[in-house]
């Protein structure tokens, strides 16, 4: 944010000026972490389950903030602003900045979807970066906390802010796109995703489309027009329609993206030429250096919406053939010294990033070698949780897998699904367990990939895999 006086720092925030006198003015930082406090900054006290953000406003003081957003005064030599809740004051605050800059030109790009979200995210934040001066999460940052905590990052400078939107309920996008107001919003899919919160996909489908109803109407919604429940929401925008399909451009579009000539090198790269009619008619060549055929859609949907910010195809398809992973843990391919490859997804699963990752396993089987899943549970999916699991272990063996091993609750349904379609696999009580027996079994040809739900952790596998130097097996 523009660095503002602490009078201002109050109004913005919806809170009351109180505390020490005030110095010098408030920014252009805001952290909730004492340990990032910088010269000048906003510390925001926000109080949680095992520490409370309060207890360190004195530190913070010590370390050169400037300000503190406080729900109780403290007992620190700083001007504080006190509001009834701060993740509440963060949000208003984060509002006025996104606000001032929008008034200077901001463009804010909002992204959501069940699968997705941040790899798109940061393919996006890349190519508009090409153009201009811009602002993207780092990583899964698109929570209450999170998304406004990286809106405040825009000044009067920033031409644009990519804005991460997920949902755990009804209103939850609703309420994210009062903070970072939107004129892109791009739906990617409706997939399986928190089935366990919605109920159905329907129920999905109606928290993701929050989205499109958000944008004004000289704005875009940008919509997977191969996702008949994504296509659908077209009735729920006021904004002019851009789509984006594999192969056939949709009909009813005022801009279309798609892609032909797909293809792919061994380790799952791929290629196309991408096209683009309505406003614009072009095409250019592309090759990504993210991994997976499902990239190919997040990047189509990032083309449609870098022609919607104004961009130019031959910059959007070379900024996107450029763009690598920024957020760890997706798709994220590493070679051992002795060349076992180890292919990191563990940052999240849901059935469909399940099977999309699975696709890419199975491509990738070298001279040799074998190909190893690590599947652990998927986490949310309410009643459908059993049958889920079982669905993905017949989509590994259908994949070619040749050893399963499974993780967490939901470890013998997915070794069910292996087993009734012919494959033998093995369960463990422990991911510990499960890296001790890998580093004992897996090759040099080996690739193995690690998935399952956060709150699995399974990149701890992968970790022990890439430390073991493999040796003489």
């Amino acid at each position: 944010m523009e660095p503002i006086s602490t009078a201002d720092l109050a109004d913005w925030c919806g809170g009351t000026l109180t505390g020490g006198a005030g110095g010098g003015p408030v920014g252009p930082d805001v952290v909730i972490d004492s340990r990032r406090v910088t010269p000048g900054s906003l510390f925001v006290a926000i109080p949680g389950e095992r520490v409370d953000g309060h207890d360190y406003v004195a530190g913070a003081a010590g370390s050169g903030a400037a300000a503190a957003l406080v729900s109780r005064e403290v007992d620190a030599d700083l001007p504080q602003v006190l509001v009834d809740d701060t993740v509440a004051g963060l949000a208003v605050l984060a509002r006025n900045v996104v606000e001032d800059a929008a008034a200077a030109g901001l463009c804010v790009v909002g992204v959501t979807g069940s699968s997705g979200k941040t790899s798109t995210k940061d393919l996006i934040a890349q190519v508009l970066a090409a153009s201009g001066p811009t602002i993207a999460p780092v990583g899964s940052f698109n929570n209450e906390i999170g998304a406004p905590l990286t809106a405040v990052g825009v000044d009067r400078g920033t031409d644009f802010l990519v804005a991460e939107m997920g949902a755990r309920g009804k209103g939850h996008i609703a309420f994210l796109c009062s903070i970072t107001p939107p004129r892109i919003g791009a739906v990617l899919n409706v997939g399986s995703a928190h089935l366990g919160e919605f109920g159905s996909r329907e129920g999905i489908a109606q928290a993701k489309g929050e989205l499109v109803e958000a944008l004004p109407a000289d704005g875009w919604a940008v919509l997977n027009g191969d996702d008949d429940l994504v296509w659908g929401m077209r009735p729920r925008t006021k904004a002019r329609i851009a789509s984006f399909t594999l192969g056939v451009p949709a009909a009813d579009a005022d801009l279309r993206v798609w892609a032909s000539d797909v293809r792919s090198d061994e380790l799952q790269r791929f290629s196309f030429t991408v096209h683009a009619d309505g406003f614009v008619t072009d095409s250019a060549p592309v090759q990504l250096q993210v991994l997976g055929e499902h990239n190919v859609s997040n990047a189509l949907a990032t083309v449609a919406v870098g022609l919607a910010a104004g961009l130019e195809l031959p910059l959007v398809a070379s900024s996107l053939g450029a763009a690598t992973p920024r957020s760890p843990l997706r798709m994220q391919l590493d070679e051992r010294t002795d060349g076992l490859a180890v292919l990191n997804d563990s940052y999240n699963a849901n059935p469909e990033s399940m099977h999309a990752a699975l696709t890419s396993l199975g491509r990738m089987r070298r001279s040799g070698g074998r190909l190893v899943a690590v599947l652990g549970t998927m986490l949310e999916l309410g009643d459908a949780s059993a049958q889920a699991h079982r669905e993905v272990g017949s989509a590994a063996h259908a994949a070619g897998v040749d050893e399963l091993l499974a993780v967490g609750d939901f470890g013998a349904d997915l070794l069910d699904g292996f087993a009734a379609s012919g494959g033998q696999g093995r369960y463990f009580s422990s991911k510990d367990e499960a890296g001790a027996y890998l580093t004992q079994t897996v090759g040099p040809r080996d690739v193995v990939l690690v998935k399952a739900s956060r709150g699995m952790a399974l990149e701890t596998i992968a970790d022990q895999l890439l430390a073991d130097r493999g040796g003489d097996r």
